[in-house]
């Protein structure tokens, strides 16, 4: 078989597969890009604005280390979560770097198959552990805590990643018995199995149930749910959610008006982040302090930079993706009290400023004579910004980030040393 056949083979093999494959040269020149690849990368791009991880794949190519499991949050411009998971790997000839290949799967749906709300940090979710200063989230907190006080059917609705699933366990806790038991169930996969379990909860003495994006459901199997929660719905404090408001989810066709009109005495709206973006200091004022007692942290705040880009950014995946960018953020500091921009994650800092090149460059520039400073000022801050990004990358690793850097570990260590917040 000649090389030409040989390449339509392994082209074809590569489009069947359900991972997306991405191969580049020894200079970064894509050399295949197989259909499910093209199909990720398109999404993204195109939905969320957002550039990829592709930097990584530039990293392995100039280290020859390979990156294995690096997980990817992102939310679409719809609010929808999107979550994948890559390997990248060098490729050699004997010991002659010849390019790179990235594998890439899509894990959002086994992401989000189990219920994950916030941390709980071991202990019970009550209204008093929920942060909010800002007036529209106090006021919903209120109107939570009435309709849990007079155990009424509530229906919360808000984009994804608002704090739904965080309020409905506030109004569990709010009226907790010894008898009561809290169950959630997710209208998002299996119907059949999801009334079967309802039917099996309804049965129980008492129970707060909280049914999680009822718009998910097919509309005949709504019209069984309401029928269920009419029959014996009488006892528990029903609780359910969806992502949008319910009037334009009806006319959408997406939410049966019997079931809204079930859980209509008492419509909750949980406001987005970027509604409320006074609550953004409060939650992580509040998540650094829980870390602190949790783990040992020694962080305390966040830069002035980071503050500023946080107002700045719309949080698509609101109060979630906030969360679960402070925790991917705290895993790699190791001894500073104070979260840097540079800390932050490559994608998250790509999504805000394009690239932290195209960002060192900008800061680097100088547009009028006051802006001019001394060059050996500005090469050592450009020095420490990246030692302290490959740092990270090997997760403090002196050695392995003085080989990726092409210098002797003893070079490394002096200037650690040199620059003290390294």
């Amino acid at each position: 078989m000649d090389m030409q056949n040989k390449i339509k083979l392994y082209e074809s093999l590569m489009n069947e597969l359900d991972e997306g494959v991405h191969v580049v040269d020894a200079k970064g020149k894509t050399l295949l890009l197989n259909k499910k690849m093209r199909q990720l990368k398109g999404l993204l791009q195109e939905e969320m604005q957002w550039m990829s991880s592709d930097s990584l794949i530039y990293h392995v190519l100039k280290t020859k280390q390979r990156i294995m499991h690096h997980k990817q949050n992102d939310w679409l411009s719809n609010g929808r979560e999107f979550v994948t998971v890559s390997d990248y790997y060098p490729i050699c000839d004997k010991k002659t770097l010849i390019g790179a290949i990235e594998i890439t799967k899509d894990v959002t749906e086994n992401e989000l198959m189990a219920f994950q709300p916030l941390r709980r940090y071991g202990k019970a979710l009550t209204f008093d552990m929920i942060t909010a200063i800002s007036t529209n989230m106090q006021q919903a907190i209120t109107r939570a805590r009435l309709a849990a006080e007079h155990r009424m059917p509530t229906l919360l609705y808000g984009e994804s990643g608002t704090g739904k699933d965080l309020v409905a366990e506030g109004m569990y806790h709010a009226y907790e018995r010894e008898e009561n038991q809290y169950v959630t169930l997710i209208c998002r996969y299996d119907d059949e199995a999801l009334l079967n379990e309802l039917q099996l909860v309804l049965s129980q003495p008492s129970a707060t149930i909280f049914c999680d994006r009822l718009e998910y459901m097919q509309l005949e199997n709504q019209q069984k749910l309401v029928q269920l929660l009419r029959k014996e719905g009488a006892k528990h404090q029903l609780i359910a959610s969806v992502g949008a408001d319910p009037i334009e989810l009806i006319q959408e066709g997406k939410l049966l008006k019997e079931l809204y009109y079930y859980f209509a005495s008492v419509c909750i709206h949980i406001p987005a982040l970027r509604e409320r973006k006074e609550d953004i200091q409060p939650f992580v004022t509040d998540f650094l302090r829980r870390l602190r007692e949790n783990t040992g942290s020694l962080l305390e705040s966040l830069s002035p930079k980071v503050e500023e880009v946080f107002q700045q950014y719309d949080w698509p995946g609101n109060l979630k993706e906030l969360e679960v960018l402070l925790e991917e953020t705290a895993m790699t500091i190791r001894n500073e009290k104070q979260i840097a921009f540079e800390h932050l994650p490559i994608a998250f800092r790509f999504k805000v400023e394009g690239s932290t090149q195209q960002q060192a460059e900008k800061d680097m520039l100088a547009s009028s004579k006051k802006d001019i400073r001394p060059l050996q000022i500005v090469m050592d801050e450009l020095e420490e910004s990246y030692i302290r990004q490959a740092l990270n990358l090997f997760d403090g690793n002196v050695s392995q980030t003085a080989t990726a850097l092409g210098i002797k570990r003893q070079s490394l260590q002096y200037r650690m040393k040199k620059f003290p917040t390294l």
